[in-house]
Parts: structure tokens; C-alpha cells; sequence
């Protein structure tokens, strides 16, 4: 008869140990036992193994290893993934290992299994497309699970279970965003940013950040990784390390080009360290997102910005391989999405922010 301790952790949380003893002409011939989050997750593993144990071909031992779960795949993942995982990445699958579905036996979860997991997240508040991400990050730990370490995690399930979400309405992919901020909207943005840094000489240069952002049409971190040792200024290009790309991130090193208005604001910072812009990239994002909250702009995210730089390129006149050149995008069937734009010109000549943020040095005589 299986058994359950209640043992409390440092955390303030539970643990509950599940454990089977065996015993046959009065001697214990095999004991297992396993640690679960939930109650409810312990007592479904007992009952799971004792009626393995029943059978005629049961293997016994005191030793036996204990039939690894989902959960343990996906910290697996995490600790000996050598490639650097994203936040978001890592952030996802942290989150799946506090559902049941982790506590599951592998070779026990089937595609319903996974549809029930995505209608659980639905039911929290999640949106479908954000569930549609959760299920293809745990898609890289089932799709490696098995030949990597012998879990019995089968990849078929999984997809089952997606296509049946994606049918039911359960997930859906994202559409692509076309929010672009308004020159009202980006007033009121850097004139509060210059205000906070004027009271705060020692914060992120928020304005300089925004306006390089548009005008270069680089990521977020990817502006915080960049450095002077990378920059070409005769040629007006920069090295992005470790670009995004889907597939592959680590290495994917990007020559791409500046255009003026991005290489001027550059020029404008301080050489004090490797980084040109050495600040964290969360910390931006979160001061962008309070900017925006504390003005009332809605719904623009930080990544708007690249989306706003890449349509004007597209406006100014400019060909797919040439944007591509600035962007840094490999397929340019992902710029299809802009050839409706018409050209009308740039709408930011005489831009007054360029000239705040980047002052042109007066030349002595």
C-alpha cells in the first residue's frame, strides 16, 4: 500500500512524497518513491505503479528508476540545452512545470492529454496565440526527448494535440502587427523621456534609444549587444551578433547597413564602454512600457518601432534587397507583408527629435 508525506519546503510551499513498498513472504522486495507539487498528482502515481507492480512480468528491485515524467524532460532541456535560451523560452517552460501535465508519465501522454493542457491556459486567461507558443516551445523538448535520453515522449501526440487546439479555436498563430506610432504619440514619448533623464542624468538615454530604434529598425537586444569594436563608420555598418532568426540564434552573426540618420545617433554617445548602448534590455522594455501607460498610448510595444523603421524604408522608395540590407532579414518573403506600402517620401525629414537626440557639432573656425 502506497503512502503520502506532506513535507513542507523552505519556500512556504508543499512537497508530497509518494511511496511504494512491496512485500512478499514478509520481506520488502521493492521500494520507489517520487516528489510531486500536488496531492492529487501523488496519488495517481501510486495507483499508476501498483497496478505496473501487479502484473506477472513486473520488474522488481530496490533500486528501480523511477519512470521519468514530462517534467523531467523539460528540466532536462533546460540544464543541458547548450544553446542560450531566450527569456521567453525559458520563461514557458518553467511555467508548463508547475501544470499536472508535467507530473505525467511520458509514455502516458497522448494528444488529448496536450489539448486539455492548452484549454487549461485558455481557461486562466491566456490567449490562443500565446498558447500556440507554449506548445511549439515544448514541441523542441518532445521532438528530442526520445533520441537524446530515452524518454518515451512521442512527437505525434503532440502534433495531434496542436492540430486539434488550432480546429477547436483553442490556439491560434499570431497575426502580424501593424501598429505604427503616430508623430503625436512619439512627441509626447520622447518629451517625457527627456524630462526623466534631465531629473535622472544617470538612466538609460530613453529618447536616443527610441529615435536609433526607428531609424536603424534593430531590436531591442539586439541594440543592447552591439558594440563599437563591430562598427564600421566609413562604411556605416554594424555586426549584430547572435541575430534572431527561427531555428538558429546563437552565431548568427549579421553585417548590416546603417542609414545615416542611425549612424549619426551613434556617434552622439559616449565611448565609456564596449557597448554603445550598455543598458539592460528589460530594463528598457519596462521603462517604454511605463512611458506609455503613464501617457495613455495604447498598444505600442517597443518592438513597433522596427515595424514603423522597416515602413519607411519601404515608403522612402527603397527595394526588398535593400531594406533587407538594413533589416537584416535572410528571406525576403517575410518583407512581402510591406510591398502594399506606396512611396511617398520621408515623412521625417527636418525630424526635430534627430536633432535633439543627435546635435550636429558646430564646426570652429
Amino acid at each position: 500500500m502506497g503512502t503520502i508525506i506532506e513535507r513542507p519546503r523552505k519556500n512556504g510551499s508543499v512537497a508530497y512524497l509518494a511511496q511504494i513498498g512491496l512485500m512478499r513472504e514478509g520481506k520488502i522486495v521493492h521500494r520507489e518513491s517520487k516528489t510531486f507539487d500536488r496531492r492529487v498528482s501523488a496519488d495517481a502515481w501510486i495507483k499508476r505503479r501498483e497496478a505496473d507492480l501487479a502484473k506477472p512480468n513486473a520488474v522488481l528491485g530496490t533500486a528501480k528508476v523511477p519512470i521519468a515524467t514530462l517534467g523531467d524532460a523539460i528540466q532536462r532541456y533546460i540544464r543541458q540545452s547548450e544553446r542560450a535560451m531566450g527569456r521567453t523560452k525559458t520563461q514557458v517552460l518553467r511555467s508548463i512545470l508547475t501544470y499536472d501535465l508535467a507530473s505525467m508519465v511520458c509514455a502516458e501522454i497522448g494528444s488529448q492529454h496536450y489539448l486539455e493542457f492548452a484549454q487549461d491556459l485558455v481557461a486562466t486567461g491566456i490567449k490562443p496565440q500565446t498558447v500556440e507558443n507554449y506548445l511549439s516551445h515544448l514541441g523542441a523538448v518532445v521532438s528530442i526527448a526520445r533520441p537524446a535520453w530515452g524518454f518515451a515522449l512521442d512527437p505525434q501526440a503532440l502534433s495531434d494535440g496542436r492540430k486539434v487546439a488550432r480546429a477547436l479555436g483553442v490556439t491560434r498563430k499570431g497575426g502580424k502587427r501593424s501598429r505604427r506610432p503616430t508623430f503625436d504619440e512619439l512627441n509626447r514619448l520622447l518629451t517625457h523621456c527627456l524630462d526623466r533623464e534631465k531629473r535622472n542624468p544617470n538612466s538609460a538615454p530613453m529618447a536616443a534609444i527610441i529615435v536609433f530604434a526607428l531609424f536603424s529598425t534593430r531590436r531591442l537586444d539586439e541594440i543592447t549587444r552591439i558594440v563599437w569594436n563591430d562598427l564600421d563608420e566609413s562604411a556605416s555598418r554594424v555586426w549584430v551578433r547572435d541575430m534572431k532568426n527561427p531555428g538558429e540564434k546563437e552565431g548568427n552573426d549579421v553585417l548590416v547597413d546603417l542609414p545615416p540618420e542611425a549612424l549619426r545617433i551613434v556617434q552622439a554617445q559616449p565611448r565609456k564602454t564596449s557597448q554603445i548602448f550598455p543598458f539592460k534590455a528589460t530594463s528598457i522594455s519596462t521603462a517604454f512600457t511605463r512611458a506609455c501607460a503613464i501617457l495613455g498610448i495604447q498598444d505600442l510595444h517597443f518592438h513597433d518601432l522596427r515595424h514603423e523603421g522597416v515602413s519607411r524604408l519601404f515608403e522612402k522608395g527603397l527595394s526588398i534587397p535593400h531594406v533587407a540590407i538594413v533589416s537584416g532579414h535572410r528571406s525576403w518573403q517575410s518583407l512581402q507583408r510591406y510591398t502594399h506600402i506606396r512611396q511617398v517620401g520621408d515623412k521625417y525629414v527636418g525630424w526635430q527629435w534627430l536633432d535633439v537626440v543627435a546635435p550636429v557639432k558646430s564646426v570652429s573656425s
